[in-house]
C-alpha cells in the first residue's frame, strides 16, 4: 500500500507523523511523508521518502488572527498547490493530520480515500462534556449538567462558524459544501488520557501515542544519587515561558531537592540559561531519560505527557495555551500530577516535593502508562479502512 502522510512542521505534529510512516515501512508499505523543510532531512536519515509540503508559509492573503480562516482557507489553499506531488506518489491512502487539513481536501479533490491522523486525544465536541479546552471534568448532578450544557451553547458559536468556513472553503476549490469526513480517526493517545463520552464516533480508534525521538544521543546524567528531576520545555509556540531557567534556579539538591539530586532539561535548543553543577541540559532521547527519571516537569504538551505515562514517570505540569491546559488537568484528574500554574518559583517547589514525596503519583502513571495494551494498531486500521491487506 502506498500511503502519503501529510503533517505540519510543529514537533508535537511532525514527529507522530514521522513515527507513523515508520510503522507504514515496517509492515511492508510504502509510505512518503509530506512535511515542512526543518524535517526532512531527519526523516530521511530514517529511511523514509519525505518531501516539502506547500504553502506552509502565510501569504498576504491568509488572516492568521482568525483560526477558522487560518485552518480552512488556508488549507484549501495547500490542497490545490499539494495535489499534483500527491497524484505523482500515486498514494492508496492519503493520512492528513488534524491541524494540517489541506491532506484530507487534496484525496478529495484526487478521488483517494483518507485518514486522519489526531496527535492527542479526540477533540471534537460531545453532548456529554464541557467544552474542550476549558479543561473542566464532566459536571455531576443537575447544576454539573446544567453547566457543561451553557458552556457548550456558548461554545458551539465558534464550532459552527469553523463549519461555515470549512464549507466555504471546499466550494472554492471545487467539492461539495458539506464535508463527509475521512475514513478513520487515529487517535494517537492512551485511553487514561481520554474522557468517557455517550457520542464517541464510529470512526475513531484510539491507537496509542506515536513517538519518534529526533536524536541518538543519550543525555549523561550529572553526578549525584538522589532522585533525577526532567525538565522538558513545550516545543509549542504557546508554551510557558521560562519553565528551565526558573527550574535550574529554584531546584537545589540540600536545598529545595533531596541530597544528590539530579536535574536534567531536556531540550531541542540549548537556550542560554546558566547551569549549575548538578544538572545538564541538552538534546537526547527522552524515552531514555525518562527510564531514569523519577519526576517530569514539562509544559502540557500530548507527546511529552504520554512518553511520561508510558514510562511510568509523574509530572508536574506547567501549561501554557493551546490544549496544554486540557491535558494538564486531564492528568492532574488521573492522578500522575501537580499542576503549577502561573509559573512560579516557590509554587514549582512545593508541587515537586509533593510529588517525589508520594508514591502514588508514580503508581497512577504506571496504571495510565499500562492502557497502552489494549489500544488498536494504526496500520492494521488503516489497511482495514481501504481493505487491503493486512
Amino acid at each position: 500500500m502506498r500511503v502519503a502522510v501529510v503533517a505540519g512542521p510543529d514537533p508535537g505534529h511532525a514527529f507522530p507523523a514521522i513515527a507513523l510512516c515508520l510503522k507504514f515501512l515496517a509492515a511492508g508499505d510504502v509510505p512518503t511523508l509530506l512535511t515542512g523543510t526543518r524535517w526532512l532531512d531527519t526523516a530521511r536519515a530514517e529511511g523514509l521518502d519525505a518531501i516539502e509540503l506547500d504553502g506552509l508559509d502565510p501569504t498576504a492573503f491568509d488572516d492568521d488572527t482568525d483560526a477558522g480562516d487560518k485552518i480552512h482557507r488556508r488549507a484549501a489553499r495547500m490542497a490545490v498547490l499539494n495535489r499534483d506531488r500527491i497524484a505523482d506518489l500515486g498514494p492508496d491512502l492519503v493520512v492528513s493530520d488534524s491541524i494540517t487539513v489541506c491532506g484530507g481536501l487534496a484525496a478529495e479533490l484526487l478521488g483517494v480515500p483518507w485518514v486522519e491522523l489526531n496527535t492527542h486525544p479526540l477533540y471534537r465536541p460531545s453532548k456529554g462534556l464541557p467544552p474542550i479546552g476549558s479543561g473542566l471534568a464532566p459536571g455531576v448532578g443537575v447544576r454539573g449538567r446544567v453547566r457543561d450544557a451553557v458552556l457548550r451553547a456558548l461554545s458551539a458559536r465558534s464550532w459552527r462558524a469553523g463549519l461555515r468556513q470549512r464549507s466555504a472553503a471546499r466550494v472554492e476549490i471545487g467539492l461539495p459544501a458539506e464535508d463527509p469526513g475521512p475514513l478513520r480517526r487515529l487517535i494517537a493517545t492512551l485511553p487514561a488520557l481520554e474522557v468517557p463520552r455517550p457520542d464517541w464516533p464510529a470512526e475513531a480508534v484510539v491507537v496509542g501515542p506515536l513517538h519518534f525521538e529526533p536524536t541518538t544521543d543519550v543525555l549523561e546524567l550529572p553526578p549525584g544519587d538522589g532522585p533525577v528531576v526532567v525538565v522538558a520545555p513545550s516545543t509549542a509556540t504557546t508554551g510557558a515561558d521560562g519553565m528551565a531557567e526558573v527550574a535550574l534556579s529554584a531546584l537545589v539538591p540540600g536545598r529545595t531537592l533531596p541530597e544528590g539530586a539530579r536535574v536534567v532539561v531536556s531540550r531541542l535548543d540549548a537556550g542560554d540559561a546558566e547551569v549549575p553543577p548538578w544538572a545538564v541540559v541538552g538534546l537526547g532521547r527522552q524515552d531514555e531519560l525518562l527510564a531514569r527519571a523519577d519526576l517530569l516537569i514539562c509544559g502540557g504538551g500530548h507527546g511529552t505527557v504520554a512518553k511520561s505515562l508510558l514510562a511510568g514517570v509523574p509530572m508536574v505540569v506547567v501549561p501554557g495555551g493551546g490544549d496544554q491546559w486540557e491535558i494538564a488537568n486531564r492528568v492532574v484528574r488521573q492522578g500522575s500530577a501537580q499542576l503549577v500554574r502561573p509559573l512560579a518559583a516557590d509554587a514549582l517547589v512545593a508541587a515537586v516535593r509533593e510529588v517525589l514525596g508520594s508514591q502514588a503519583y508514580r503508581e497512577a502513571a504506571r496504571r495510565a502508562g499500562a492502557g497502552v495494551a489494549g489500544v488498536g494498531d494504526p496500520v492494521q486500521v488503516c489497511h482495514a479502512a481501504i481493505g487491503a491487506p493486512a
